[in-house]
């Protein structure tokens, strides 16, 4: 540790951004780097403890504490304090194959369960963490490096998301010949179409990562979708092994009065064909607008709050995002210790840009939808919605109530369904005919993630449910070390 009393002189500061009144005219990233000398001051506050939980990557309640791909983040730290940024990109990549991408769009669990947060703000892993990521690139540190032997074993990775992307890109290291599919135009999944431009960019962040994968060997087909454009048991029969990394894309529907009206959508429909018109500089058929509309959010997480962010920038009227639960205490309720994840109250970019245009935080806590209105032509103009409460049943579960007398109707000509998702696809699963767990995500127990058909393996969200990217990562590097096991009978890939 390079500074036995840093964390005792130094005080936590956070990278700065573009005010929001000024970034929402565009879709560019918002963060400015800490000048080095701050980062180093930041990285000395690290306590480098006994027990550093902040890399641990343990489930407590449900909820990732600490770290779930085990990023050294004691030992970078060190190296940023002490000026060693080569090193300290070595030790990053040692567990992480994108930190470009956690830098920017992860929530930082990490920070949840940093020991200085016992009775302190933690250590700014997450600022750290993409200042080391984004010096690589600048250096010119971060280049292609093909395997220099070939296995002549191929491997079909299906799915170019955060956990096909890692899989493909350990197999690869591994020496397999690695092919990708993607039914999108554009390989990159979530992280090319699900997060918005201005949280992670597409040309400048994603696209030159992809681009080194490709150099270094990794083969991606787009516009191709297995069961589909090729049969399943095409797919079996042309690959030694498939990692199957669909993620879990079936939304979350809200089947209420009114749900047929026009202009109502699923959030990812409304935020996929956004950074496509961004991207093709130009509004395709399956574009929609938000520009002069009253928009009406449903659902919170990352999702409602990257629809609040692109909303504002189409210059809605206004918006409100309905969320059903209370809001977070401003500080860890006592159910809610260190190390867990600190479900405490906080505006994310998109709150901070609706309330710096609109005067107010757009969330309605405890609120839930009960009908949509229409008018004369179809077309959806208004939001019933009433307050409710959560108490427990004759099973001691908690369920909603509505709160009598609570009524209210919202002006919206465009309700976004952000209410997340309730697995993967089916035709896929039911093409190969995989077994699934009771959730309908795609049966493989973690750590080994092999489906019920050998040398078909699973990884992210279509085995696990909705959840982090980092746990994507995750996901995606612990199936090719297992694929590459299969494929050989012994593995050197890490975990």
């Amino acid at each position: 540790m390079g500074k036995p009393t840093g964390f005792i002189e130094y005080l936590r500061e956070v990278a700065s951004e573009v005010a929001p009144v000024d970034r929402i005219h565009n879709w560019d990233e918002f963060h400015i780097h800490m000048p080095e000398e701050k980062l180093r001051t930041q990285g000395a506050r690290c306590m480098d403890c006994g027990v550093p939980f902040c890399h641990t990557g343990t489930v407590i309640n449900g909820m990732a504490s600490g770290c779930p791909i085990n990023n050294l983040i004691p030992e970078w730290n060190d190296l940023i304090y002490r000026g060693l940024w080569r090193e300290a990109l070595d030790r990053l990549h040692k567990t992480n194959n994108f930190p470009e991408f956690t830098g920017r769009v992860c929530p930082a669990p990490c920070e949840g369960a940093c020991v200085l947060g016992i009775n302190n703000p933690p250590v700014t892993i997450k600022n750290i963490e993409n200042a080391i990521a984004d010096k690589g690139w600048e250096a010119g540190w971060i280049e292609p490096h093909p395997p220099e032997k070939r296995t002549g074993k191929k491997v079909a990775v299906v799915g170019s998301g955060p956990a096909g992307l890692c899989a493909a890109a350990q197999l690869n290291t591994a020496g397999h010949w690695v092919t990708v599919f993607e039914r999108a135009d554009r390989p990159g999944g979530l992280l090319m179409y699900g997060i918005p431009n201005m949280k992670l960019d597409k040309r400048e962040v994603v696209q030159r990562r992809l681009d080194i994968l490709e150099q270094e060997g990794v083969k991606f087909v787009c516009n191709t979708e297995i069961g589909k454009d090729i049969s399943a048991e095409t797919l079996l029969k042309e690959f030694d092994a498939v990692v199957l990394c669909v993620g879990a894309t079936k939304p979350r529907d809200l089947p209420i009065e009114g749900r047929e009206l026009k202009g109502i959508h699923f959030a990812m429909d409304f935020l996929t064909a956004n950074t496509q018109a961004i991207l093709d500089n130009r509004r395709g058929d399956n574009f929609i607008s938000a520009a002069d509309k009253d928009v009406v959010i449903i659902g919170g997480g990352d999702t409602g709050t990257d629809c609040v962010g692109t909303s504002i920038r189409h210059s809605c009227n206004s918006i409100v995002q309905l969320e059903i639960m209370p809001q977070p205490p401003l500080t860890r309720a006592a159910n809610n210790p260190w190390p867990e994840y600190p479900k405490i109250y906080k505006m994310d970019y998109g709150q901070e840009e609706a309330a710096a245009k609109f005067g107010a935080d757009p969330r309605v806590y405890i609120t839930t939808a009960t009908k949509f209105e229409g008018d004369e032509n179809g077309c959806v103009k208004a939001v019933h919605t009433v307050q409710i409460e959560w108490t427990k049943n004759d099973k001691g579960q908690f369920v909603p109530q509505q709160v009598p007398g609570t009524e209210r109707v919202i002006p919206a000509q465009l309700v976004l369904l952000a209410m997340g998702f309730l697995g993967p696809e089916q035709p896929l699963i039911d093409a190969l005919g995989l077994d699934r767990d009771p959730r309908s995500n795609i049966k493989a127990d973690y750590g080994k993630y092999a489906t019920s058909i050998p040398g078909v393996f699973a990884a992210g969200d279509c085995r696990r449910g909705q959840s982090l990217v980092v746990w994507a990562f995750n996901e995606g590097r612990g199936a090719a070390r297992e694929c590459d096991l299969y494929l050989m009978g012994s593995t050197d890939l890490p975990f």
